[in-house]
């Protein structure tokens, strides 16, 4: 009998175990890391098929562009490709902006246009001169780096002489160039001193002021307020913009700061993995982001986008919340049942005051800079961000409500990632 007992018990137990490991199975370790996997390709895959888009399939090239950038591509010895074919027409005089995460190929084009980079494929105009093969002294262009470059043994007057000492320029018309060029730049008072004894505001200066003396016809930028601090940025900024709109140079310019890039930029060209995703002025890549990579990267915050289902004007979030589409969106759109919502951090409100079209959320982080809130909370399957003006405080775990100000809302397609 004791026996039968022990049995039994041992029976149940295996029919337990077994019935524990088909539960579980799903949720093994093994399992979860496949299936993250498998997402994480699946994912790629879909990045990689708008990356590679085709919007400059059919372009057609500006005859009078002052700069032309024509089907260019660069290859490097090991067979790995930083450039994808690269269509660019610029008019004289424009403020062009190559923006881009590190590693998007910006910095290389810029390369092959000043010519310190072989261009693989295509050609370049430079004032209507196919320019591949010119040496980058006969490209009369003028380049200004990120680290200054400037020669530390020599004055503030000397580097900005020196160029035109190398060309042969007579010494009076040298003299006459450093002088106004060192009063545009506020320089007058430092063309005696050499490098180590200026700021990095005052070596930015210098370094762009070698450019200007030149007075080459297209000015080239990387990166040149990356060294800064934040606020010698916003005023060299300002600086730049001022000097452009003052010598009417036609200037490329590269950044990976989209903020740089929005206030700077007379159109914008945005870059991922060596291809563009959209070129465009700053309020039309803003308000028209062509794919998710673009909607995510310029602005900051970046814009939320939010997996949801659509059916006859409504939207379905993740976590079962709905919102009533206006009825113009239907006539515009041709929603599919399932696409990603874009929405910017500034077009949702966050209150303590509900209404019928807000959503009740939990504050996850309150983040304080200075006149406004970036409010992250979580809602729809994401951390949803919003900017929220300084009217009281606010604190982790506050109980909220935020809405959406439905005519500002974008929408994509969740299979290509494009612009619906």
């Amino acid at each position: 009998m004791e026996k039968e007992k022990i049995e039994q018990v041992e029976e149940t137990k295996k029919e337990k175990t077994s019935l524990f490991k088909k539960i579980f199975k799903r949720d093994s370790k093994k399992d979860i890391i496949e299936k993250a996997k498998k997402e994480a390709e699946e994912k790629a895959l879909r990045e990689d098929a708008v990356i590679k888009n085709d919007f400059q399939k059919n372009i057609q090239f500006d005859d009078e562009a002052y700069v032309s950038l024509r089907h260019i591509d660069k290859i490097y010895d090991n067979k790995v490709q930083a450039v994808f074919d690269f269509n660019l027409d610029i008019a004289k005089h424009e403020f062009i902006v190559l923006v881009g995460p590190s590693g998007c190929g910006k910095s290389t084009t810029l390369r092959m246009i000043a010519g310190l980079e072989e261009i693989s494929g295509g050609e370049l105009y430079i004032d209507h001169l196919l320019s591949n093969d010119l040496a980058p002294k006969n490209r009369n262009i003028a380049m200004v780096f990120q680290s200054y470059a400037l020669y530390p043994h020599m004055t503030v007057y000397d580097n900005l002489a020196f160029g035109l000492k190398m060309t042969h320029v007579p010494k009076d018309e040298i003299a006459e160039r450093v002088l106004n060029t060192a009063k545009i730049l506020e320089l007058e008072d430092l063309l005696d001193r050499k490098p180590r004894a200026l700021s990095g505001g005052q070596r930015q200066r210098v370094a762009l002021g070698r450019a200007i003396v030149r007075n080459a016809k297209v000015f080239l930028m990387d990166e040149p307020l990356s060294n800064l601090d934040a606020k010698l940025r916003v005023q060299m900024r300002a600086e730049i913009i001022k000097l452009h709109d003052e010598l009417k140079a036609t200037t490329i310019y590269v950044t990976h700061d989209q903020t740089e890039a929005m206030t700077m930029a007379s159109r914008i060209v945005v870059m991922n993995k060596g291809y563009i995703q959209q070129i465009g002025t700053p309020i039309e890549v803003y308000n028209k982001p062509a794919n998710t990579f673009v909607a995510s990267f310029i602005g900051a915050p970046a814009m939320n986008l939010l997996n949801v289902k659509h059916h006859n004007g409504v939207i379905t979030f993740e976590d079962g919340n709905t919102l009533t589409l206006p009825k113009h969106y239907l006539e515009e759109y041709d929603l599919p049942d399932e696409l990603i919502l874009g929405i910017r951090p500034e077009n949702i409100k966050t209150t303590f005051v509900a209404n019928k079209e807000s959503y009740p959320v939990e504050i996850q982080v309150a983040e304080l800079l200075g006149r406004e809130y970036y409010v992250h909370t979580l809602f729809g399957g994401i951390d949803l961000v919003s900017n929220t003006e300084v009217n009281q405080k606010l604190n982790i775990h506050d109980k909220c409500f935020v809405t959406f100000d439905k005519e500002k809302l974008h929408f994509f397609s969740k299979e290509t990632l494009l612009r619906l």
